[in-house]
């Protein structure tokens, strides 16, 4: 849905370097000697910002045809704020200009209503929905100076928004300074810019107005760029939100571009800025991802991750954050798992210094910290120091904290089961902080860090079953006690993430509560038997049969992350029934192969989160 990027990943040192200072940086003293890290970058938990807003979490496209698909989990665990569509693809060639608007309309329209049930914003895209979505079309708008056609089709579009009875935002045309999407010359597209913007204040003066989504980033010499703004000052048709393409790009160093020429014609702002495609296609991995989250929030701009699907994709798979398998089922690449962790992200923003390749979003909250850590381009030790951590609240204990570390992986672009735990300790602070060195060995991988109480055990887990590569799942997101667990495809919902909190009076011993529902996994009838069912149910202090020993499994092959889940009342291991390898199999207990024999591996559970 975007224009062809010619990007290299990596970031110069002078681009990144000369916009430091933001709203979310500052100068800090120096704080406890750090080890050698290729690159640092520092966080100062002294110096808060706002609440996290989630502005990077925004996409084009994305939402099957219908609006159905993709789960609305994979919306709602990133903290959803945008979508920006127009049934671009459909029918091709389709539209207005073909005679097959109803089509892209119909599709516009579900999209609209799912997005705002969601709680996000829908941005509109009328160039789509014309028929201007790269395929090859016989007129333009004002052809020979002739605007009956277009005005007719703005009558429609506008009758239909106001026919859903519930807001957009209003992208006049999108990248018009290309001939992809506007084969006409500026002047034309000038006065589309005028009628439209006009027609669209008329009849909906609530209703923000998006432009120009220039295919390009803000320069002072810029000729399309500062030709648009002076027509659009000297015409009175500034829009609400500003909007451009960072196809590659910074937003840093964008925004302020986009300041200096809004100053130079007394154009105001601060006012809003929205990057509605951002990303290249070299770009959309955790560590790529993660860097423009950073970027984004330390911009102040609003993101729209771009699309770069096509063949009937475009409409699914949540603009690429998504693979399908076999069966259909959705299922998270690496990159969503960097959304879900900025999702989680509460409580104020903290100060963070970059360096040249990389930079961080965090966050304090009461009781956890987080940091989400993204470059691209390089590869070597990334030392992040975290000062002043007595500036948060119920994180520190007699000098000492939890420090979890998590690898999100790449995988080149496959499906990812979850978040890997690289480092899981207590520490001892100095001087108020502490330093996390990351080895970031591929370069298109992210990491998050996560700094809890000493007391806690830290992060929730997945569990995978090492014969079918499925999760431990509650069934149908049930909530009732009883409700009984199996395995699904992995596909990162908080039905499949479990906490692992100790038992005070037995060593690697847990009771292990679903995050979807804040109940235990049971053993039903505090059973002994051979395929007694295991099921949730509401965690009482000091049951045996919702506790659960973590027996080490060792094989040829196997990961550091392999245990046996070892009910303490029977002695019997948490199980896939009949070995199946079906999606919905049942989990039951049985009697535990012998650790060490890794087989059968329907009683081996892979816990990324250890």
């Amino acid at each position: 849905m975007a224009h062809t990027p010619a990007r290299r990943r990596g970031r110069g040192l002078a681009a990144v370097t000369a916009l430091v200072a933001s709203a979310l940086a500052s100068v800090v003293a120096p704080g406890p000697s750090a080890l050698a890290g290729d690159e640092s970058i520092s966080v100062d938990f002294s110096t808060a910002g706002g609440s996290p807003t989630y502005r990077a979490s925004g996409w084009i496209y994305g939402m099957t045809e219908d609006a159905a698909g993709p789960a609305d989990h994979f919306y709602r665990d990133v903290k959803f704020r945008y979508m920006r569509a127009g049934g671009a693809q459909l029918d091709s060639p389709g539209g207005w200009v073909t005679g097959k608007y109803d089509r892209r309309w119909n599709a516009t329209r579900a999209q609209l209503l799912r997005t705002r049930s969601l709680g996000g914003e829908f941005i509109l895209l009328p160039h789509d929905l014309w028929g201007a979505d790269g395929y090859p079309i016989s007129r333009f708008p004002g052809d020979n100076g002739n605007w009956t056609d277009y005005d007719n089709f703005l009558t429609r579009l506008i009758a239909d928004v106001r026919a859903t009875g519930v807001p957009v935002q209003w992208d006049l045309w999108n990248e018009p300074n290309i001939t992809l999407f506007w084969n006409r010359p500026q002047a034309q597209y000038f006065e589309l810019w005028r009628r439209t913007y006009q027609r669209v204040r008329a009849a909906f003066p609530e209703q923000l107005i998006v432009g120009p989504s220039f295919a390009g980033v803000p320069t002072t010499n810029g000729a399309w760029w500062n030709q648009y703004l002076d027509f659009v000052r000297g015409s009175n048709t500034v829009p609400d939100i500003i909007s451009w393409h960072s196809l590659p790009g910074d937003p840093v160093a964008n925004v302020a571009a986009a300041n200096t020429t809004l100053d130079a014609r007394g154009i105001p702002h601060p006012r809003p800025y929205q990057i509605n495609e951002y990303g290249a296609g070299n770009e959309q991995n955790p560590g790529d991802g993660a860097w423009y989250v950073a970027r984004l929030e330390r911009a102040g701009a609003d993101g729209l991750r771009a699309n770069w699907a096509s063949a009937g994709n475009l409409h699914n798979d949540l603009g690429n954050l998504l693979v399908r398998n076999q069966s259909g089922q959705h299922l998270p690449k690496g990159e969503w798992w960097v959304y879900r962790f900025y999702g989680s992200q509460t409580g104020q923003i903290a100060s963070v210094t970059p360096s040249p390749a990389y930079d961080a979003f965090a966050t304090k909250a009461n009781g956890v910290v987080k940091v989400l850590v993204g470059g691209g381009g390089t590869t070597g030790n990334i030392a992040v120091d975290l000062r002043r951590l007595d500036a948060t609240s119920g994180v520190v204990q007699d000098n000492q904290v939890r420090v979890v570390a998590q690898r999100i992986p790449h995988n080149n672009g496959g499906a990812v089961q979850g978040p890997i735990t690289i480092q899981n300790s207590v520490v001892t602070l100095s001087g108020n902080g502490t330093t996390v060195n990351l080895p970031h060995t591929n370069a298109d991988d992210a990491f998050t860090i996560t700094l809890l109480p000493p007391s806690s055990r830290g992060v929730a887990s997945v569990a995978v079953a090492q014969h079918s590569q499925q999760c431990l799942d509650n069934a149908n997101r049930g909530t009732a006690d009883g409700n009984r667990q199996q395995q699904f495809h992995c596909d990162g919902g908080d039905q499949q993430l479990w906490d692992f909190r100790p038992v005070a009076d037995a060593a690697d011993t847990y009771t292990v509560v679903n995050q979807q529902t804040g109940k235990c996994l049971d053993v039903n009838g505090v059973s002994s038997a051979d395929g007694a069912a295991v099921q949730q149910w509401t965690c009482i202090a000091g049951a045996r049969n919702q506790q659960f020993t973590l027996r080490k499994v060792t094989y040829s092959g196997n990961d550091r992350h392999d245990y046996q889940l070892v009910a303490r009342h029977s002695g019997k291991c948490v199980d896939v029934s009949t070995i199946s390898t079906a999606a919905r199999a049942l989990v039951h207990q049985w009697t535990c192969n012998p650790a060490g024999q890794g087989s059968p591996l329907n009683q081996t559970w892979r816990l990324w989160g250890f």
